[in-house]
């Protein structure tokens, strides 16, 4: 165990106390096994309030697993999912889509992480060409990888240009608590119009569950009889469901004195947490000695830095290294902030950023 709290990745935070108490809640005694408990129960009802009336969800055990599920469930064997270049599914899940779902992953560029309409056309015109994946299925990061998110307005036209393309709409929604708290909507409000989502909690401070969350009626009616199937297939079936449904009710609902969710308390404090880091790195950037990638948006920072002092900061702090930077002496890196950051945290890391960068 350790105090000091890194900037890697979200998932290195600990389970938030209200998810360990509902996990403590769900315990004793004996329930139906397979999702038949009165945990599931309640998650099924928290969905519906959450997502509306006809949304649909599905516990699963990771987030991988609940892109995997998706995508197979909206395309057929020959479908091509078209992803930003950065997308996870393309670049950070072992191929998980293509080995296991049997889906080609169509990459467009995307230089701020966020595919736009006009993008959709590299792949459109390989549809009915027999030699070619055929282009089915849409998937958005919400949040992006780097950091960014999708505006309302833009993600709506977007979704609209793949349903009008015949396409239909996922979310990869890892964070997408993160992306409805920065844009001061609900979750369903976050994902645009999308058919399907992957609803990420472990990232948000649950111990170890996510989600896929039909969201289309017309969708649902067509995938729901198949998505039993597609979970048991993919080893995402939990046989003691109760504890992993115990854990997304926890996050999706209110508790104690407060009238906001766990999701967007979480998360709220997340990305401010990020403007914190941002704020303390702001005097080295405006001295040249760093330089800010991308817009911090939710809770990531994303900024270019000498590799000397990547590897001085890494005798503290774990932090990733993003991509090569501009130069050969720079590298980009991460920095994750998460729902039990500190500002003495981010101020502690500017402070080590700052001396370092002296030195």
């Amino acid at each position: 165990m350790t105090d000091t709290r890194h900037f890697a990745s979200d998932n290195y935070a600990a389970v938030h106390p209200e998810v360990l108490a509902a996990i403590a809640g769900a315990d004793g005694g004996h329930q139906p096994a397979y999702g038949a408990d009165a945990a599931t129960a309640a998650f099924d009802e928290a969905v519906a309030s959450v997502f509306g009336a006809e949304a649909l969800g599905f516990p699963v055990f990771n987030g991988t697993g609940a892109n995997v599920i998706s995508l197979m469930a909206l395309s057929p064997r020959w479908g091509g999912v078209v992803a930003s270049e950065h997308a996870h599914i393309n670049v950070d899940e072992n191929g998980a889509p293509e080995r296991v779902g049997g889906l080609k992953i169509l990459p467009v560029q995307a230089a701020d992480g966020r595919v736009t309409p006009a993008s959709l056309s590299r792949w459109l015109g390989d549809r009915g060409d027999e030699h070619r994946a055929q282009p089915m299925v849409l998937s958005v990061t919400q949040p992006t990888e780097l950091g960014t998110v999708y505006p309302l307005e833009d993600l709506r036209a977007l979704v609209d240009a793949a349903h009008d393309a015949g396409m239909t709409v996922h979310v990869d929604g890892a964070r997408i608590a993160n992306a409805a708290a920065a844009l001061g909507v609900g979750l369903l409000g976050a994902c645009g119009g999308a058919d399907m989502v992957s609803f990420g909690a472990t990232k948000n401070g649950a111990m170890g569950a996510e989600a896929v969350i039909v969201l289309d009626a017309q969708v649902r009616a067509r995938i729901e009889p198949d998505l039993p199937h597609l979970r048991k297939a993919t080893m995402q079936l939990g046989s003691k469901m109760r504890y992993a449904s115990a854990q997304l009710t926890a996050m999706l609902t209110s508790t104690g004195d407060t009238e906001d969710p766990l999701w967007l308390r979480n998360a709220r404090h997340a990305n401010e947490m990020a403007g914190v880091l941002r704020s303390g790195l702001e005097p080295l950037a405006g001295d040249g000695a760093l330089r800010f990638t991308q817009d911090t948006e939710a809770n990531a920072v994303f900024v270019e830095m000498p590799r000397t002092m990547a590897a001085q900061m890494r005798e503290t702090y774990r932090f990733y290294d993003w991509t090569p930077g501009s130069t050969a002496d720079t590298v980009e890196v991460r920095l994750m902030c998460s729902w039990d950051t500190e500002p003495a945290d981010c101020e502690q890391f500017a402070a080590l950023a700052r001396e370092v960068a002296g030195a």
